[in-house]
């Protein structure tokens, strides 16, 4: 285990380990969870749980995933409180419709979102494809990206991926706010979203689904399952998602021909 003294969003703790009769106190750690609230305009937007590292890229990917924002250069200042609990951010048009309502976003799942959800936001134009081979190659660069997991374990990874590999990664207790850093820093970055592959370590929901049509991202890959809505919102946005995608096999649950072995072509479905 690396020293957590030098790994941000880790805080150590010893537990007693209990195995084969036995009982033994262990060193080891937890991961850290502080509370983040956005203001926009001055204006209360949203409070979440999540883990204290790459705020910033939070905020924004969170602006943009709801389409509070387009590119990150429509914020003209975003500033974080001393003690990294606030973050005030200004955009440059001051006509931005925000909801009436403090919006709270828990952790891992089950938040509320300011943008509803629903098939009839148009289909991914895109023909984007990739190979097993590469999805299975970027898996396992979200993998040795997951620093925090692999030390303490309780946190989502989720990252954006090209045929080059990984582009950005981020980590965090909650898999929706994973997702948003990592929206939040292709855009501080300027790395363009379209046409990537977006992996995560947790569920597939219809949220998260939600959060890759907006980054007009064409194949969603996860480490677990995902759920019904988010097939069929998937089916809908010509996204594909895949599931269970470990070691040498996974399950391509929609528009399959966007995975494409060689020497094999699959008809849509």
């Amino acid at each position: 285990m690396p020293e957590l003294d030098d790994l941000p969003g880790a805080i150590a703790c010893d537990y007693t380990l209990v195995e084969a009769g036995e009982a033994r106190v262990v060193p080891g750690g937890v991961i850290d969870e502080s509370l983040l609230s956005i203001y926009v305009n001055g204006e209360s937007l949203a409070t979440m749980m999540c883990s204290p590292l790459q705020l910033e890229a939070l905020a924004v990917g969170y602006l943009y995933n709801e389409g509070i924002i387009e590119c990150a250069a429509d914020i003209g200042h975003l500033q974080l409180n001393q003690t990294k609990s606030v973050a005030d951010v200004i955009l440059r048009h001051g006509d931005a419709r925000l909801p009436r309502r403090m919006i709270l976003t828990s952790g891992c799942g089950g938040g509320m979102t300011g943008q509803e959800l629903s098939a009839s936001q148009p289909a991914l134009p895109s023909d984007f494809s990739a190979s097993p081979e590469l999805v299975l190659r970027l898996m396992r660069g979200l993998q040795s990206a997951a620093k925090l997991y692999q030390a303490v374990r309780g946190v989502h990874t989720a990252a954006l991926g090209a045929a080059s590999g990984i582009l950005v990664s981020a980590e965090d207790v909650g898999r929706h706010n994973a997702v948003d850093k990592v929206a939040g820093a292709a855009l501080l970055a300027e790395i363009a979203s379209r046409d990537r592959i977006l992996l995560c370590s947790g569920r597939i929901s219809s949220e998260m689904l939600g959060k890759a049509r907006r980054m007009a991202v064409p194949i969603v890959v996860s480490r677990t399952a995902p759920t019904s809505i988010s097939l069929a919102l998937a089916q809908a946005w010509r996204i594909c998602v895949v599931g269970y995608a470990r070691r040498s096999g996974m399950r391509v649950y929609t528009h399959p021909w966007r995975i494409t072995p060689l020497g094999l072509s699959f008809s849509d479905v």
